[in-house]
């Protein structure tokens, strides 16, 4: 404190972190990634441990015995669906109720602002069917979901299968205390989103949905399952969830510790669990499977029917099956006793999922990186913007130099007017206004005057609307006020880095991976950009570091990390499916993904771009 309080040290301690602070910023930034990639490395993670006391034990004894019938059910299952060309909601509804089971269904529709091409769909419509299988011993005031998705061709038919067989032999069980509900949801998150909505009595989406006409208790925990074959060599955990919500780490904890009892491999990312962390292909097996979680998580995206539960704190994953080459085998006679051990387990449950971790990253099922961990790396990067706005306001507020005759330099005395900072932000704002609303509502014109489908319509708007937003704002300030002075692009700079900082903490508070990533471009720009150094080579170096090509070489990172590297053509492809895909979770379910970096990321690069053509 004393260093603080007394003005000569405080202002030595100044004008030591000035002098150094391009250095500082340098060695900040090499330690923030160094720290992150160390993160990987199994002596720096922690042991996945249960912390809920009712889930501590696996000693249960799994009995289910009907895998043979169930995938039996399953084919039956697939010869309905396709005499009828989808969803077979009348023999579902009987098959259930044979089951002993409260059935009901709901309908539902949604017409999406533009087709998704990736799914051959524009106007949706479907209905969910689902069977309540009351509590024997408890007031009802509970419940857990298991659900299965229905989808196209001969996919997850084994699913459903499993699911009305684990319905039948649930109901011969006496120990429930909680509702199970078996849910079979049409056109995955659309229905799932639907079935949320008339089950919480929210419509955040303007979706149109039957009134659900019977409910169980409060929804404690969900588990969604994939399973397209009759065998598999593994079990994947899919964790992340809609805008980058995970689940309680317990969750995960429960999955894994059933897989060791009963044998099963286990996978997170759709790798397994290596032993030899101490030798660099180890190591680099642990760096792929975390950064493949935190790439997905800063998509925002929700990776399966899970993702849509976690916006109600309800903790919930996706289990999928996965049916490689590998020799080992697992029959769905295994796979629904370790349903039934979980549920089992969840079934003692006498409050929330909350004792274990909400923020973490996995570099694998047994060892896990707590946000306590992981924060410092990019702590060390939010650093050097902080050190940055530090000089720029000892900048602003020394004396101006003064010529070989004593006179003041009158260009460095005179102090920026408010339109000159101003304006600026005001332009690269309603650029970003422009990014989010134009792409979909001029998707029809588009297609009058352009022979190309709505939904390249919408994608070829937006990145129109953001290549013509580099032309706008450095020419603003100077059509208003004139010449810009040296003090008007540092007073820029220092709120524009500021806002960066702020921008920056608060998403990765919310979502650590997006705003790391963020982070590791957009931090270089702000620490490096000014009206002095040469334009051609820094405006190269801002349009790399945009947020566009950032997501353009995660496109190409993402494949490459799941060893499956494309081409050029066929990566440009992807990404401008990734955007189309973007804009419709948007609409869909509420991703914040595509309004964050149209309405605040975009702008606030646009001012870097800004002071870099400042005259």
């Amino acid at each position: 404190m004393g260093l603080l309080s007394d003005p000569n040290r405080r202002r030595a301690l100044i004008g030591l972190l000035t002098r150094l602070n391009a250095p500082i910023c340098v060695v900040c930034y090499m330690a923030g990634v160094a720290w992150f990639m160390g993160l990987a490395f199994e002596p720096f993670t922690l042991r996945t441990y249960m912390s809920e006391n009712a889930m501590g034990s696996t000693m249960v004894e799994e009995r289910f015995p009907a895998g043979e019938r169930a995938l039996a059910t399953g084919r039956e299952f697939a010869a309905h669906k396709k005499k009828t060309g989808g969803m077979p909601v009348d023999w579902l509804v009987k098959t259930m109720q044979s089951r002993g089971l409260e059935v009901f269904t709901q309908r539902f529709s949604r017409r999406l602002p533009f087709p998704d091409e990736d799914k051959e769909r524009y106007m949706v419509k479907g209905t969910n069917v689902y069977g309540i299988l009351r509590a024997p011993r408890a007031p009802r005031t509970e419940a857990l979901v298991l659900s299965a998705p229905c989808t196209a061709g001969d996919n997850n038919n084994q699913a459903v299968g499993l699911l009305l067989g684990l319905a039948q032999y649930f109901r011969n069980q006496v120990y429930w205390a909680k509702d199970i509900i078996f849910l079979v949801n049409e056109h995955d998150l659309i229905g799932m989103q639907a079935w949320l909505e008339g089950y919480h009595h929210t419509n955040t989406t303007g979706m149109d949905w039957s009134p659900l006409q019977g409910r169980g208790g409060s929804i404690q925990a969900a588990l969604s399952l994939e399973l397209s074959s009759d065998v598999v060599t593994s079990l994947d955990l899919v964790l992340e969830g809609l805008n980058g919500q995970l689940p309680n780490l317990d969750l995960a904890n429960l999955f894994y510790a059933f897989c060791q009892k009963i044998g099963v491999l286990c996978t997170t990312q759709g790798k397994l669990q290596r032993n030899d962390w101490d030798s660099v292909s180890g190591y680099s097996h642990a760096v792929q499977t975390m950064m493949l979680m935190a790439m997905k998580q800063a998509s925002g995206r929700p990776w399966g029917d899970h993702g849509l539960f976690l916006r109600y704190h309800i903790e919930a994953a996706t289990i999928k099956g996965i049916n490689s080459f590998r020799q080992y085998k697992t029959d769905a006679t295994t796979v629904g006793r370790l349903l039934e051990g979980m549920y089992r387990k969840l079934n003692n449950l006498l409050e929330r999922l909350h004792q274990s971790y909400f923020f973490y990253l996995m570099s694998s099922l047994s060892h896990f990186v707590s946000i306590g961990y992981y924060m410092p790396a990019f702590g060390l990067l939010g650093v050097i913007l902080l050190l940055r706005a530090l000089d720029l306001w000892v900048q602003l507020g020394s004396p101006p130099p003064r010529t070989e005759d004593g006179v003041v330099d009158a260009e460095q005395i005179s102090s920026p007017g408010v339109l000159s900072v101003l304006t600026p932000l005001v332009i690269s704002h309603l650029t970003g206004v422009a990014l989010y609303t134009l792409p979909v509502q001029f998707q029809e014109m588009a297609v009058e005057h352009f022979p190309v489908s709505e939904t390249e319509a919408v994608v070829l708007t937006a990145i129109a609307v953001y290549t013509a937003g580099l032309a706008l704002p450095h020419n603003t300030h100077r059509l208003l006020t004139g010449q810009g002075t040296e003090q008007g692009w540092k007073v820029l700079k220092l709120v524009a880095v500021l806002y960066l900082a702020v921008l920056l903490g608060c998403t990765a508070l919310i979502n650590f991976s997006l705003g790391f990533i963020l982070a590791l471009t957009l931090v270089p720009v702000a620490a490096f950009v000014t009206p002095d150094v040469p334009k051609v080579l820094s405006a190269f170096i801002l349009v790399v570091l945009s947020p566009a090509c950032t997501l353009l070489f995660s496109v190409f990172f993402f494949q490459e990390l799941q060893e499956m590297p494309v081409s050029f053509m066929e990566g440009w492809m992807l990404y401008l499916s990734v955007i189309s895909q973007g804009i419709l979770d948007h609409a869909l379910y509420g991703s914040l993904v595509y309004p964050l970096v149209a309405l605040l990321v975009y702008p606030c690069w646009l001012l870097f771009w800004n002071i870099l053509f400042w005259k």
